[in-house]
């Protein structure tokens, strides 16, 4: 009997809508959205009463760091900053590394342009033949250079196919972003190694524009020189 009373068919059961005369305040709220209103509000409840248990049994002589280390933003806490967290050694050390890292890839971009080039350059240039003929006279001559070129030459970039073509034109558009993207690592590279330069000891300051022999849009320093011992 318990398997046949769902084989019998039932009225489904709908909930009423909104009244007429209450169109004006929306939709009516259903079960499911009560059952999910009545769960989030339960749940701030619960956290409440758990804050205020924390604050009735909290120790007053309790002591954390964070308290004096961190201030309240608009109701929010967050961590005070230390600005004196690395030396002036150690910061000098990261800037090197930093550097060092650059340069490598510099390096690395320079060897696949260097690869790529030769690559390209042994596809463009056509091999000269050293082998040497030997003619009797003009028209064994005219015969030898004819049989050449119709055996043993090479044929012209327009007349290799478009597979071969598109991909000399993507190994030239790489080889233009290899070339480009080097320029933006040495131009990166010359402001760290500045920078760098500008946290160590020694006197200097920045040149005018009136005492800089080369004009530059880059700002130009002189330093002091100081006799080594």
């Amino acid at each position: 009997m318990s398997s046949l009373k769902h084989a019998v068919h039932r009225r489904a059961h709908k909930e009423r809508s909104q009244p007429k005369e209450r169109k004006r305040f929306g939709l009516l709220e259903k079960h499911k959205d009560y059952v999910v209103r009545a769960k989030a509000f339960h749940k701030k409840e619960d956290y409440l009463q758990k804050l205020k248990e924390k604050a009735a049994f909290k120790n007053p002589d309790e002591f954390y760091f964070k308290m004096i280390n961190s201030k309240t933003v608009d109701g929010v806490h967050k961590q005070a900053g230390d600005p004196n967290k690395y030396t002036q050694e150690e910061l000098l050390l990261m800037k090197s590394q930093d550097i060092g890292y650059i340069l490598q890839k510099v390096q690395s971009e320079k060897k696949k342009i260097e690869k790529l080039t030769a690559t390209l350059h042994s596809l463009d240039s056509q091999p000269s033949n050293r082998h040497v003929y030997y003619a009797e006279d003009r028209e064994d001559a005219k015969r030898i250079l004819s049989e050449t070129k119709s055996v043993g030459g090479f044929q012209a970039f327009e007349d290799l196919p478009d597979k071969i073509k598109r991909r000399t034109a993507a190994s030239y558009r790489e080889l233009e972003a290899r070339r480009g993207r080097v320029q933006e690592l040495e131009k990166v590279y010359n402001e760290m190694a500045m920078k760098q330069e500008l946290q160590k000891k020694g006197k200097k300051r920045k040149l005018r524009e009136d005492e800089i022999v080369c004009p530059s849009s880059r700002p130009v320093y002189k330093w002091k020189t100081e006799r080594k011992r």
